[in-house]
């Protein structure tokens, strides 16, 4: 017998190498967006303050009534100028009866009259915390009030008993008298409508002495 010798093939080897073109394709994924959360800003409260200035020429209705009043203060103090005037004319002794009362206080102590005029200039004048339209009225009639010591100076140097020099310091009193009553009507008229009263003679003298 012949003996048949079986061979056992082996499966072919698989090339560590491919020949073929293969096709690779590549996914590309998109990024996911990113989701920022909003940053919370810290929030500032401004608060704005507006303070009024004191250095002004406006005026409310306190600045208007103490305006106002300063201006009697020259003319309580030169009323006895009118000595002659006043009996003179009826409607003159009209205008002055409401105010005798005050004059009359007012003329009580001899010092009175310089104790207001302290008082305005220290504590009215020179103090910042009123304002601008207060201050500047109340130096104007402080002015008029110092003007009155040129006639009384006269009137101490140069005293006639009659004829033409006692006319002269008639007529004198009564110029000063007259001129003390429009300063007193028009300024604190002035006053009480806000507006600002510019005397003559004394407005400058009282701006410089306001800052």
């Amino acid at each position: 017998m012949v003996a048949m010798a079986t061979t056992t093939l082996s499966p072919p080897l698989t090339p560590l190498y491919s020949t073929s073109t293969s096709s690779i394709s590549f996914t590309l994924k998109t990024p996911s967006p990113i989701h920022l959360k909003p940053i919370n800003h810290c929030r500032r409260t401004t608060t704005l303050i507006i303070t009024k200035s004191k250095n002004t020429d406006s005026a409310d209705g306190p600045d208007r009534l103490i305006s106002a009043i300063c201006y009697f203060y020259p003319f309580f103090d030169g009323i006895q100028y009118g000595k002659y005037v006043i009996n003179q004319f009826t409607f003159l002794q009209t205008i002055i009866q409401p105010l005798v009362p005050a004059i009359r206080v007012f003329k009580s102590f001899p010092f009175n009259g310089f104790l207001v005029f302290l008082t305005l200039y220290f504590v009215v004048v020179r103090n910042n915390n009123f304002s601008r339209y207060v201050r500047f009225n109340t130096m104007q009639a402080i002015v008029l009030d110092v003007l009155l010591i040129f006639p009384d100076l006269l009137e101490r140097s140069f005293n006639p008993r009659d004829g033409i020099g006692l006319d002269l310091v008639m007529s004198l009193d009564s110029t000063v008298f007259l001129f003390m009553l429009v300063c007193l009507i028009y300024g604190s008229s002035s006053c009480f409508l806000g507006q600002i009263p510019r005397l003559p003679i004394v407005a400058e003298a009282a701006d410089r002495q306001v800052m």
